[in-house]
This record gives C-alpha cells, sequence and structure tokens, in this order.
C-alpha cells in the first residue's frame, strides 16, 4: 500500500514584539561606512539612498500592517523531503471546475512576496476586467532555504530537487497535471518540472532564459546566439561578482548579512534597483513598504545565507543537464528592463517555444514591477493548455 500523503495545516505569519525591538535597536547602532563623495550607485549601494531608507525602516515602517497583509493570503507548511514547506494556495473565484492549476516558483532575492500582487488578478480575473474562463489555481511556494520555508541543514538543494519538491506538492493538493511559470531561479524550478515530469507539466512559461550554457560547437551557434553569450559573460563581469561569491563562498557573507540589517538591505536593494525596469530610481519600481518588507522577510526568518547557498548547490548542477532541450511546449515573456535578455534563437534551440513577447515595461521582478502585464501574458499562453487538465 503506498504511503499517505502529507497533508498541509495552516500557517500564519506572527512576529513576536521583542524581534522588531532588536530590529530597531540595531538599525539606530549601525556603523556606516564612508564613502567616496558623489559615488552614488557606481560603487554599489549608494549611501545617501540607504540613510534614507534606513531611517524610515527603524521610525515609521509598519511591519505588523504589512504583515497582516501578506497574512490575508491563504498560507500553508507541508512536510516534503524532510523539510516544512511554506505556500501559499489560492482557488480560482469562478470556473473551479475548469481552472488551470498553476504553479509558480520565485527567485533571488525574494520569496512568495514576489507574486503577492499577481495572485488576485490570475485567481479571480473576471473581478479585474479580464475573461473569468482564464482562471488559474494558484500555488507559491517558498524554496527551501528561502521565506517561511524550513533551512536545510545538510546539502542545499538545487534546483533540480526543488522541482521534484512541487511535484509532490502538486500531488498533494491533488492536481495531476498543470502548468509552471517562473523567473530567475525560479525559471530553472520551472525547467526542471517540465524536463523531469512532461507527463504532468502541460506547458511552462518563463521570464527569461536563464544565464547560457552552451556545450556544443561555437560553430553551430546563429550570430546572435553569439552575441548573447559575449554579452552575458560581460554582464557577468561587471555585475556578478554576487553571484561568484553566493556560488563559491556563500557561508562569508552570511555572517554580515545574517547579523546586519543594513547590510542584508544594501544586499538586496542594490539587486532591485539594478534589475528592475526603473531608470535608476529604485522607487519608480517598488515604494519603500515593498522593499522593506521583502527585505524584512529575509530579517526576520534568518533565510539570506540558506538561500545563498542555492547558488552554490546550482553550480555543481553537472552540464549534461544544461544540455537537455524542453519538449514542453514553453513560452517566454522577455520584458524591456530585464537583464541579459537572450535571442529567440536561443529560445528555440533549447526550448519548444511556440511563444515569445516582449512586453514595454517591467523588469526581472516583472510580477510584483508590472502585475496586470504579467498575468495577461500568463493568460494569453496558457489558454490554450487549459483542455489538458480540463474535466
Amino acid at each position: 500500500m503506498p504511503d499517505a500523503l502529507p497533508r498541509p495545516e495552516q500557517f500564519t505569519p506572527q512576529t513576536a514584539p521583542a524581534a522588531l525591538e532588536d530590529l530597531r535597536a540595531r538599525l539606530r547602532a549601525t556603523r556606516w561606512p564612508d564613502a567616496p563623495e558623489d559615488a552614488g550607485w557606481s560603487l554599489g549601494t549608494d549611501i545617501t539612498y540607504l540613510r534614507e531608507l534606513v531611517a524610515y525602516w527603524a521610525d515609521e515602517f509598519d511591519w505588523p500592517a504589512q504583515e497582516a497583509a501578506l497574512a490575508r493570503l491563504p498560507h500553508f507548511r507541508v512536510p516534503l523531503g524532510g523539510l516544512g514547506i511554506h505556500f501559499v494556495h489560492v482557488r480560482a473565484a469562478a470556473y473551479a471546475g475548469s481552472a488551470l492549476p498553476l504553479v509558480l516558483s520565485h527567485g533571488w532575492p525574494d520569496s512568495f512576496w514576489r507574486y503577492a500582487k499577481v495572485i488576485p488578478l490570475l485567481t479571480d480575473p473576471g473581478a479585474h476586467g479580464a475573461d473569468p474562463a482564464d482562471a488559474f489555481d494558484v500555488v507559491v511556494p517558498d524554496m527551501p532555504g528561502y521565506g517561511y520555508s524550513d533551512r536545510p541543514t545538510g546539502t542545499p538543494l538545487d534546483s533540480i530537487a526543488v522541482a521534484g519538491l512541487w511535484a509532490e506538492l502538486m500531488d498533494v493538493l491533488g492536481y495531476e497535471r498543470f502548468g509552471a511559470a517562473g523567473g530567475d531561479m525560479g525559471s530553472h524550478v520551472s525547467r526542471y518540472l517540465a524536463l523531469d515530469h512532461p507527463d504532468r507539466v502541460v506547458a511552462v512559461h518563463r521570464t527569461d532564459g536563464g544565464l547560457p550554457v552552451f556545450t556544443g560547437d561555437p560553430a553551430d551557434l546563429a550570430p546572435e546566439e553569439s552575441a548573447w553569450i559575449d554579452s552575458a559573460a560581460a554582464w557577468g563581469a561587471t555585475e556578478g561578482a554576487y553571484a561568484s561569491m553566493q556560488r563559491t563562498k556563500p557561508q562569508t557573507a552570511a555572517f554580515g548579512l545574517n547579523d546586519s540589517p543594513v547590510g542584508l538591505a544594501a544586499w538586496i536593494v542594490e539587486k532591485l534597483r539594478g534589475w528592475s525596469d526603473c531608470d535608476g530610481d529604485v522607487e519608480r519600481s517598488f515604494t519603500k513598504d515593498e522593499i522593506l518588507t521583502n527585505v524584512t522577510l529575509y530579517w526576520l526568518t534568518g533565510t539570506i545565507g540558506s538561500s545563498m547557498r542555492m547558488y552554490r548547490a546550482n553550480a555543481a548542477i553537472p552540464r549534461t543537464q544544461h544540455a537537455r532541450r524542453v519538449e514542453v511546449p514553453s513560452g517566454f515573456s522577455l520584458f524591456q528592463g530585464d537583464v541579459v535578455r537572450p535571442p529567440r534563437a536561443w529560445l528555440e534551440r533549447t526550448t519548444n517555444a511556440v511563444r515569445v513577447t516582449e512586453p514595454p515595461r517591467g523588469g526581472h521582478f516583472a510580477p510584483f514591477e508590472e502585475p496586470e502585464l504579467y498575468a495577461q501574458e500568463l493568460r494569453a499562453f496558457f489558454r490554450p493548455y487549459r483542455a489538458a487538465v480540463a474535466g
């Protein structure tokens, strides 16, 4: 007789007042570094902006209100692979019998937070001016070591292992077939879901093609593919120091980032600014409250170190895995403000790319930056595949 599936339990995010008092005390006791005059963001996080953000964090930011807003989503935890996995699960408001189940995978440096704005648009499109028949049952898990999921105490999990956990999670929730979508690290996880569970994933949508790993003869590449690989390498040389640290010595960085909330904010906000479609002004894409909600989640859960260790795990994935082609129907929304955007030739080489679009606004965090556009992209891409799970 097969083992019984684990049962999810409801979960409510709650923060003890003492944890917030400790956070504010640390913020007010910050020993600030010096910075060259007029350095701005050229050397990393701008000290002038960070001082402004931290002052707001210490004296005005209302975490209980932000936590209460997040808690209005239905949260659960379930044991999978020896870890407690947190997820948000929202069923479609209408057309419940024909809603398409969809698992959304986040990236770094975030968590389920990435999808908080877009969930209502996907589960209740009729209430937002769209066709109610495009409704999804949405599942948004926190990867192990992120958000409210457990931190692995042994070997960190790579994207292949996380994809396996998500397949188990969809079993637990009773979804035999489903769609998968994600960006950043979540793009990798969605890719491996499609590769390793093609009988269950009806289609997969991604906002990027990942950084290029090519195992064939460079002479076989189209000119635009070669140019993209070169530009990705140039981007890595100027912007990839964080990734080199997280792939090689994540524990060293974790000591400082887990102890200093200002250090943590500096590490994260520089990426929110650099990777979003904000034209250099991070608050064009995120309010202070939105930035600090993401950072405070990392701070209170103590997950910056465990989240970075997943980079180390992914760096060890064999190159043969990168060479596998995704045959499940694949869609890509390459938002204009994202980094390292691949050419269509690469997407068609590596996947069964049936739809590639270039939305005019939005960056690396498109579900949060442009939730309406992102929801439109998912509705349009998955529409032909709803029949595969109907009934």
